[in-house]
């Protein structure tokens, strides 16, 4: 599928991933749409690029609908990619205090990292479905989980099981959104380094890069968005979801 002269919208675009990911398809020529909720951020990308910023809450449907919409005004919407983050909750299921985990914090979590991709997946796919196919192709849905999703550290218990279900919906997304000619691929990444580290990045480098078998460091945000770039381009790519870890699997804790 040809990025040039196609929209994009990237939700999350304002963040590490997100960032690197609108730079990318930017330079590939896509006319990009950058939704967040970080307003000075994402307007000074959209200053720097001339890309569009929408400040959106990807748990909000009216949010996303109008994101979607700026970016249908730009050209063909042929590209969503979700990479948006937020609060997550943590803790063990029982405290040592034999506290039961807080269910608000879960369905919070869940609320953010799972049913916020669900519906920014569920919208940007009808608006891709109103697009001509050029070869039977329409576009392409590319969503984030982790490693936790397979791999759950202790305390993670909230997030894992967010992420675990952006796993198992790629499949299924794929399979019914075939016939529109519409792919859906998720990226699962390990650890990577994004600037909202600030200072402490440095010892999360130290502290997670030892334990990457290769290469021996975290990951980076353009490495992301180069493989953003590819899975858009490959079109026989769907239903799948591909770990971006350097072969690292979480530890226990």
């Amino acid at each position: 599928m040809q990025i040039s002269g196609s929209s994009a919208i990237v939700v999350g675009g304002a963040g590490g991933l997100g960032e690197a990911t609108v730079r990318r398809l930017h330079s590939a020529g896509a006319k990009v749409v950058i939704a967040d909720l970080a307003d000075d951020k994402g307007k000074e990308l959209e200053n720097e690029l001339g890309a569009r910023y929408v400040r959106t809450d990807a748990t909000n449907t009216d949010d996303v609908q109008a994101a979607l919409a700026e970016a249908e005004s730009l050209g063909p919407l042929r590209i969503s990619v979700d990479a948006h983050g937020g609060p997550a909750s943590g803790g063990r299921l029982i405290g040592k205090d034999g506290t039961p985990l807080d269910l608000d914090g879960f369905k919070a979590t869940i609320d953010v990292y799972l049913t916020g991709v669900f519906n920014v997946m569920r919208l940007a796919a009808a608006a891709i479905a109103r697009q001509e196919p050029v070869d039977g192709a329409r576009g392409v849905i590319i969503n984030t989980a982790s490693i936790a999703a397979y791999e759950g550290q202790i305390g993670q218990l909230p997030y894992a099981a967010a992420k675990g279900g952006v796993v198992g919906m790629t499949l299924v997304a794929a399979r019914d959104l075939s016939p529109l000619g519409i792919r859906v691929v998720t990226i699962a990444p390990g650890t990577f380094l994004t600037p909202a580290y600030g200072k402490a990045g440095d010892q999360l480098e130290a502290y997670w890069g030892p334990q990457v078998p290769f290469p021996k460091r975290m990951g980076r945000p353009a490495e992301y968005a180069t493989f953003v770039q590819s899975i858009v381009e490959s079109d026989y790519l769907n239903g799948e979801v591909i770990r971006l870890d350097g072969a690292l699997r979480f530890p226990p804790k």
